[in-house]
């Protein structure tokens, strides 16, 4: 593989011209020595930075002033909305942190290179016509492959190929395009908001064979994604996240793999499917036909057909993927990937239909005595005669690894008590750049705060519970880990325990989820147990518990 077209040294030379002649003489000096310069970072108050693909290194001892800032500023094209600037005729990106006042006070000077052959590994399935989802980490070259998928296609298959350049990394800065896109077509974005609608006039408007878009991010790019597929036009595109699981879980663009709805299923069909009734489907075909995870730049793992993929993943099964890589001859290697995990996904693992209701009415027969319940749980043991039997161990590959979960508004003593009750393995962390999963409630998801927008920005999943209770803690770390949890009428129960303690300490009202009126008797009588008082308000089947505070 190597840069596109014989200008490459001018076009590393413009970028060099942008920069401070102190700062330009040093990083040009480095980059004939080492290559594959990636950024320069320049921060006020701060020495001036090189990142190469194999570490960084200081350009100078002489700190970034607002005088260096400016001078690149100059240099430089117009910064849009997302702070985001081009050189023209160069594919190089320069990005820039303002402070409140708006003012600029970093840049981060990326290169960029249109490279031929980085296809090569993929190339077959974007000949074939097929609509390919690029997924990967920050710099794994995702905008690179896309650049390269369009020179192919316009190039080498003849099609008509349009490409909406939101920031105008694809196709170089300024109104001529870059020559690393071929004879492709480049619509620019005026904010990366209109995305969406750029997306639809690109087909509407230049009658595109395919389109080629990089980031998609947001609900209403992924149904213009949707319309665009679903009129026949070829997609290449790219999202946030690194792997199928990602997209799985992220409410925003899971519409990339068909939608995931809730379905209720008969008994008959629940017991020849063998799983609970209440299972996650597909809404719809997918957008795209394959996903391709770059896991490295040689090195790339392949989901398609995508259906069948999603499919398996949402009954908890795993359609073993395609790895493909570089030899280091150069010559592509593909074979099945078995180490691969089943992606994570909101659903439990497979139990025998109706085992919850049986349970129950072995408790209604028998009776259910609170007191030995209550005396149980405060000693730390359970008979397993309250969930008909032991806990069965997890049986998936997920739960064989720990998990690392960021707990945002949900309580840490919560989550380590449902930790222990489950006997998974989980690691609680204090940054959610560190997590695997996020647990956060409604009201915080909702006001879309920044360790929710730095989740969904690096494709982390987010679980958002109904409340900030033990019940609900279990019920998502048991779909997780493919675990089953206690049956309705225990966890009934600990919500009930934990409403006592809330109206102990609060002194308000607590109203607990709707129960049947047996589950209401029972939770009467644990309020009871600790000299609290309930009463029963609601319509059937909405009627419920309310647990009145205790006075001061």
């Amino acid at each position: 593989m190597m840069p596109y077209g014989s200008s490459w040294s001018e076009e590393l030379n413009l970028l060099f011209e942008a920069l401070p002649p102190r700062i330009a003489g040093a990083a040009q000096r480095l980059s004939e020595e080492r290559g594959d310069l990636l950024e320069i970072v320049l921060d006020l108050g701060r020495e001036p930075e090189a990142r190469f693909t194999n570490g960084e290194t200081f350009l100078d001892t002489v700190q970034v002033t607002h005088h260096d800032l400016e001078y690149v500023t100059e240099r430089v094209g117009d910064f849009g909305d997302d702070n985001r600037a081009g050189i023209e005729r160069t594919l190089h990106r320069i990005s820039a942190i303002r402070n409140r006042a708006g003012t600029v006070v970093g840049l981060t000077c990326r290169v960029g290179r249109a490279v031929t052959g980085t296809i090569d590994i993929i190339k077959d399935i974007v000949i074939n016509g097929e609509s390919i989802l690029l997924l990967g980490p920050p710099g794994i070259g995702k905008t690179t492959m896309l650049r390269e998928c369009a020179r192919v296609l316009s190039d080498e298959c003849n099609k008509r190929v349009v490409i909406v350049d939101t920031s105008n990394e694809i196709g170089g800065d300024g109104d001529i395009p870059h020559a690393g896109i071929g004879r492709s077509r480049r619509m620019q974005v005026r904010t990366p908001a209109e995305q969406h609608a750029v997306m639809i006039e690109a087909v509407e408007n230049h009658m595109p064979q395919v389109i080629v878009i990089d980031e998609i991010g947001t609900e209403r790019e992924a149904m213009a994604a949707r319309t665009i597929a679903e009129r026949g036009v070829q997609l290449v595109g790219t999202a946030h996240g690194s792997q199928l699981d990602n997209l799985l879980v992220n409410p925003t663009l899971n519409d990339l793999l068909g939608g995931i709805q809730t379905v209720t299923l008969g008994d008959e069909e629940a017991r020849r499917r063998g799983t609970q009734k209440s299972v996650l489907e597909r809404k719809a075909p997918p957008t795209f036909d394959v996903l391709v995870e770059i896991r490295e730049r040689d090195r790339v793992v392949v989901h398609m057909p995508l259906d069948e993929t999603v499919d398996e993943a949402l009954r908890g099964r795993m359609k073993p993927p395609q790895l493909r890589l570089r030899g280091d001859g150069g010559e592509i290697v593909s074979r099945i990937d078995t180490s691969v995990p089943p992606p994570a996904t909101l659903e439990s693992a497979p139990t025998a239909p109706g085992v919850g209701r049986r349970r129950a009415r072995e408790r209604r027969r028998r009776g259910f005595d609170v007191e030995e319940y209550i005396s149980q749980r405060e000693r730390g043991t359970r008979d397993p005669s309250w969930d008909g039997g032991p806990a069965a161990p997890a049986s998936s590959p997920r739960a064989l690894q720990p998990l690392a979960v960021f707990p945002y508004g949900v309580s840490r003593s919560y989550l380590e008590q449902s930790v222990r009750e489950l006997q998974v393995p989980v690691r609680i962390q204090h940054n959610v750049d560190d997590a695997d999963v996020v647990l956060t409630l409604k009201n915080y998801y909702r006001r879309k705060d920044s360790p929710v927008r730095a989740a969904e920005a690096t494709g982390i999943p987010i679980q958002v519970l109904r409340s900030n209770t033990v019940s609900q803690i279990k019920g998502a770390l048991a779909r997780f880990y493919g675990v089953d949890e206690t049956d309705p009428t225990e966890s009934a129960l600990e919500e009930a325990l934990e409403g006592v303690e809330r109206a102990r300490h609060t002194t308000t009202d607590v109203e607990l989820a709707p129960q049947n009126s047996y589950v209401r008797r029972l939770q009467h009588q644990l309020v009871e147990r600790h000299d609290l008082t309930a009463r029963s308000t609601g319509d059937e089947p909405h009627r419920r518990l309310v647990i009145l505070g205790a006075e001061e």
